[in-house]
């Protein structure tokens, strides 16, 4: 686990102390450096502590229907058609059509291209349009082109954009270039929500996550992500909760809430029960709620569903129970 920050009161960083933390690298080196570091043991231990939870009866139940209503529902393939996103946009509609007491998703997430498919097919409902965007998922590529991609995004429609870091750059130690292109994401964002994605099985260490956690953060990020779902370990129980004591510590020290989005590799609804006790217990509830906590999945509504439908009639539906995404 970190320690809790110390000496860092809410509304302590202000934008103008902000400003002094971006004057040069060596001065966003030293605050990011000075952070407290992650015990490794200690937060795998609370980690799996935390995932021995049990939830049960009328808690699970709600729990099944929060963890629906804050699931991005994705599709990033080369060979995703517009055909396969306006059936993923009704299914995140109407998720288990057998069911209209289902709570629809929070969002539909998709390739910048696709995002007037989604507006179309979601218009009318409150499911949000998420884009990746910014040379997703490498981000190898020039600021220009970056912010062409997210700008085409927001103007095709999208309310949320989820932007890659550039990770050699963060590890290089080039921190002020990382905030830069954050903090010029952000402009051209306008009114649309930026999800930092920090791709956390690239960054070595969790005082890398929590480094980049800050500086995402720092930076005017709505949300920090954990990953693309292209690289491996993708969201795993212990960087999440680094992410999420980071989300706690920079709202105490500055009165600002973020949000928090693990994606990649949550499949069942057991992982998502998990990642709720997770959020309740080192975050708090503040965050329980699609507005500060989304899951970036594919397979896992299909679960949520099943699981759901079991606890009304208190058998597992068949495999065709569920569409195929």
């Amino acid at each position: 686990m970190t320690a809790p920050l110390t000496g860092l009161d809410p509304g302590v960083i202000d934008p103008g102390a902000v400003e002094d933390l971006i004057s040069s690298d060596a001065s966003l080196r030293r605050f990011l450096h000075g952070l407290p570091g992650v015990d490794q043991v200690g937060v795998e231990a609370r980690s799996a502590a935390l995932a021995t939870r049990s939830v049960k009866t009328t808690a699970k139940a709600r729990a099944i229907d929060l963890a629906v209503r804050m699931i991005d529902l994705t599709t990033l393939e080369g060979a995703d058609t517009p055909g396969k996103v306006r059936s993923l946009c009704a299914k995140a509609r109407r998720p288990d059509p057998a069911d209209p007491t289902t709570p629809q998703v929070a969002a539909v997430c998709v390739y910048p291209d696709l995002v007037p498919v989604a507006v179309e097919a979601l218009d009318g409902s409150p499911v949000q349009v998420a884009s990746v965007a910014t040379a997703f998922p490498a981000g190898r590529a020039a600021l220009p082109v970056k912010l062409a991609d997210t700008a085409d995004a927001v103007a095709a429609g999208a309310h949320e954009v989820d932007m890659v870091i550039d990770r050699g750059a963060f590890l290089s130690g080039r921190y002020l270039h990382v905030y830069d292109e954050i903090r010029a994401v952000k402009d051209v964002c306008a009114g649309a929500h930026l999800k930092v994605i920090l791709e956390t099985g690239e960054l070595a260490t969790y005082d890398n996550v929590r480094r980049a956690s800050w500086l995402a953060m720092l930076a005017g990020g709505d949300f920090i992500k954990t990953s693309t779902g292209k690289v491996s370990p993708a969201a795993t129980l212990p960087v999440t909760l680094v992410m999420l004591e980071a989300v706690r510590d920079y709202r105490e020290a500055t009165g600002r809430q973020v949000g928090v989005k693990p994606a990649g590799g949550i499949r069942t609804t057991k992982d998502a029960l998990r990642h709720l006790v997770q959020v309740g217990e080192t975050a708090g509830e503040d965050w329980l709620d699609p507005r500060w906590f989304r899951l970036g999945a594919s397979s896992l509504l299909n679960d949520l569903l099943m699981q759901r439908a079991k606890a009304a009639s208190g058998r597992y539906s068949g495999p065709d129970y569920v569409s195929l995404d």
